[in-house]
């Protein structure tokens, strides 16, 4: 029997600050730049008020990457393009800075952090700082038998709780959450299947790297498998993560719900952190209010996902990748609201708030003030 119970974060975990929100949106009212001017800029800008408990918003300048890490048992079944057991060459593409969420997080200023929840690898292939929290080698085929145990369950979401503890220390203001992993997308297109109650069919993908009409099919079938499993256990997040999800998936949603806890801001990537958000959402109904939906990944369960939890991705680009690629391209999007909001001055008192562009008499500044009185611009010679 397990010790942690999910529900008990729903206790743990408050909104952003509304209060804080309020002034936010009355500031913005003031700013020389007329309302509605910046788009969805303003609500951003507004939603870290809120996170930052602070009108005027704090810049993102310790921005930091987790990746979690783990193989699926039923990658066995071919519904991957990538072999099985081989997610520990994403992590080691991550490591030596030759995948897209390298590249990106170089030129976006972000540290990446990896973080090896359940890789089918000998130990001894990866650094230490990535291995060391390993809570099993790989995980169980999850159409035939669970992913974990209970026990393995827990660890793998205190892991997760640990994780986001060392960051929010360190003062990470902002976490951008991938994966790295094979399979992964099967395990979390059941979690979203399971929660939402709906077909295998529905949420069944072609995953970060594209697979045939026959590799679809098998995915399908080991969803709907898995699915018969899942559906009796739906009333233990926990339970429903042993035995369907994997390593990886229990770490990031321990991790989703203790940064919601510090009050730390993510940026969710594709399916498979989608699929953990939702699991988050079940056991505490406020911690989707701390996550931003990076990119929409094409993916049918992180559609489904993202739309129980009222959450509106920021980019649409077709990024199918994963790694955390796509929520990483959001990263400066976020970072121009926080500076948009921070540093535009407020208009004079009394003065009016006109669009850029025009005068106060709503004259394009290309034209004359006569012309402007006239209300025409003469062109004849």
């Amino acid at each position: 029997m397990s010790s942690l119970n999910l529900d008990d974060f729903s206790d743990l975990i408050e909104r952003p600050d509304g209060g804080v929100r309020r002034d936010a949106e009355e500031r913005r009212e003031r700013l020389i730049v007329p309302p509605g001017a910046l788009g969805r800029l303003d609500e951003l800008g507004e939603w870290l008020s809120a996170a930052q408990a602070s009108v005027r918003v704090e810049p993102i300048e310790r921005p930091r990457v987790v990746l979690f890490a783990a193989d699926h048992g039923v990658a066995e079944l071919g519904v991957s393009a990538r072999p099985a057991g081989g997610a520990h060459r994403l992590v080691r593409a991550v490591l030596d800075g030759e995948s897209p969420v390298a590249v990106l997080a170089r030129r976006a200023g972000a540290s990446v952090r990896v973080v090896d929840a359940g890789l089918d690898c000998d130990p001894g292939l990866l650094p230490e700082d990535v291995v060391r929290h390993r809570v099993r080698r790989g995980s169980g085929r999850i159409d035939v038998e669970d992913a974990l145990t209970l026990e393995e369950a827990e660890q793998a979401v205190r892991l997760g709780m640990a994780i986001a503890d060392e960051e929010a220390d360190s003062g990470t203001d902002l976490v951008v959450l991938g994966d790295l992993s094979v399979g992964g997308t099967t395990a979390a297109a059941t979690l979203i299947a399971a929660l939402c109650g709906t077909d295998a069919s529905v949420v069944t993908g072609r995953g970060g790297a594209p697979i045939d009409d026959l590799a679809w099919m098998r995915k399908c079938a080991a969803i709907r498998d898995a699915l018969r499993r899942a559906r009796p256990v739906l009333g233990d997040q926990l339970e429903l993560l042993a035995t369907v999800g994997g390593a990886d998936l229990a770490a990031a949603t321990g991790f989703l719900l203790q940064c919601a806890v510090r009050r730390t801001p993510v940026i969710l990537d594709g399916v498979v952190s989608a699929a953990c958000a939702l699991v988050g959402q079940r056991a505490a109904f406020r911690a989707p209010d701390w996550w931003l939906a990076g990119q929409v990944s094409g993916e049918p369960g992180q559609a489904k996902a993202l739309d129980r939890m009222a959450l509106n991705p920021l980019l649409d680009q077709g990024v199918t990748v994963g790694e955390g690629t796509g929520a990483l391209l959001a990263l400066p999007l976020v970072q121009a609201a926080a500076a948009l909001a921070a540093e535009l001055p407020e208009r004079e008192p009394g003065a009016a708030n006109t669009p850029a562009g025009t005068d106060e008499t709503g004259a394009d500044d290309g034209a004359s003030s006569d012309e402007a009185a006239a209300g025409t611009v003469n062109t004849t010679d």
